[in-house]
């Protein structure tokens, strides 16, 4: 296994530059995403295929909050708010509780505006905080906008407080329901596999975004304001104008994914929407690996399935004892918990990090040695 690991790491620049090796590997891997739910069907049940449904929606937001916290440096602890605006307009506007039934087509749109609105309105305020005191506000903004869905019902009944909106109409494209099974080319597609195609669908689109703004102007942009503002400034970055930017934008994939969230569960509360819910957004952004698209992706995915995997557990126990000992409801996010610490011990910068954060985190010898001549050094 050593031998075949060190001959791949050998050949790798070379496979990067074979055409016919690239595509190949794309081939794959589209086929792959193409059969996951079925193979996931088949070998784990139905219930998983909805576990990776929600991992989809999960990567939207964690995209999303990369924009902010990853890429500009700016520590948002109330991103789920936005979630939360996407998935009540499309609740409002797609349900009996107003009387409207909009397509899906004009209320993502409106919704992922709304966001970027209420996006750039936070961001407006707090141009010249940062760490803490920005992790503060934006805390404060999440619950604000937590207790306003939760006591909108009076006197005028908005979003019908704590109670939430339900009958919420499914997703539907080109009259295809995604809420009923669909049959095609004699191949049956269940409600979870067609919305597992548009989230898939979505989630590249929202990827190929983020590609393209990461090495563009705006993307260094983010960048310089995240390692040093002053000196952006000094280069003639417009840093108010590029961090509201990073909040709008942010902003809009949260407000897409919440959206598509609302289409597919049917029924939405404030619950669902509450500080816990952006803790975990910035933990996968952290695990994954803080700036790099594919670590965010990973984190994503890892803390989406992670605790539904402990819950077989008590399997593991009834076939190697013969009964449960502890039962995995009572321990599972205890592992959970102790599987997070343990990462951010063993790698701080994350599972994939992104070139620059492992530099700052792992500085070379050479690196370490100058530092020990200066008031910093990396190496304590």
């Amino acid at each position: 296994m050593t031998m075949l690991h060190n001959s791949l790491l050998q050949r790798w620049p070379q496979l990067k530059q074979d055409r016919r090796a690239v595509i190949a590997a794309w081939l794959l891997i589209a086929l792959a995403l193409a059969l996951l739910p079925f193979v996931t069907d088949a070998a784990l049940g139905r219930s998983w295929v909805r576990i990776v449904d929600f991992a989809l929606l999960y990567i939207l937001l964690a995209l999303g909050l990369n924009i902010v916290v990853g890429y500009a440096g700016l520590l948002d602890l109330g991103y789920i708010a936005f979630y939360g605006v996407g998935a009540y307009l499309y609740a409002l506007l797609a349900s009996p509780h107003f009387g409207l039934h909009l397509p899906v087509w004009a209320i993502l749109p409106l919704g992922a505006l709304l966001a970027a609105i209420f996006g750039m309105l936070l961001g407006a305020p707090t141009l010249k905080l940062r760490g803490d005191y920005l992790a503060i506000v934006t805390l404060g903004f999440g619950e604000i906008i937590h207790i306003f869905l939760r006591n909108l019902d009076k006197p005028v009944n908005i979003t019908n407080g704590p109670q939430g909106v339900n009958l919420i109409d499914p997703i539907s494209i080109a009259g295809i329901n995604l809420h009923q099974t669909q049959q095609f080319l004699g191949i049956t597609f269940y409600k979870d596999y067609l919305y597992y195609y548009l989230f898939l669908t979505i989630a590249l689109l929202i990827i190929f975004i983020c590609i393209r703004l990461q090495d563009s102007r705006i993307g260094r942009a983010w960048v310089a304001i995240r390692e040093d503002e002053v000196a952006a400034a000094a280069m003639g970055i417009n840093t108010r104008n590029i961090k509201l930017l990073a909040f709008g934008m942010g902003a809009t994939f949260g407000g897409i994914s919440g959206g598509l969230f609302a289409g597919y569960q049917g029924y939405i509360s404030p619950e669902s929407f509450i500080l816990n819910e952006s803790i975990i957004v910035v933990c996968m952004i952290v695990l994954g690996g803080m700036g790099n698209l594919f670590g965010v992706i990973l984190g994503a995915i890892l803390l989406t399935t992670l605790p539904e995997a402990l819950r077989y557990l008590g399997e593991l126990q009834q076939w190697l004892f013969g009964r449960i000992v502890l039962d995995p409801a009572d321990y599972r996010m205890l592992l959970y918990g102790l599987a997070l610490v343990l990462m951010m011990l063993l790698r701080p910068a994350g599972i994939l990090p992104s070139v620059r954060r492992k530099r700052e985190l792992q500085p070379t010898p050479v690196v370490a040695e100058h530092e020990k001549d200066t008031v910093y050094d990396s190496t304590r």
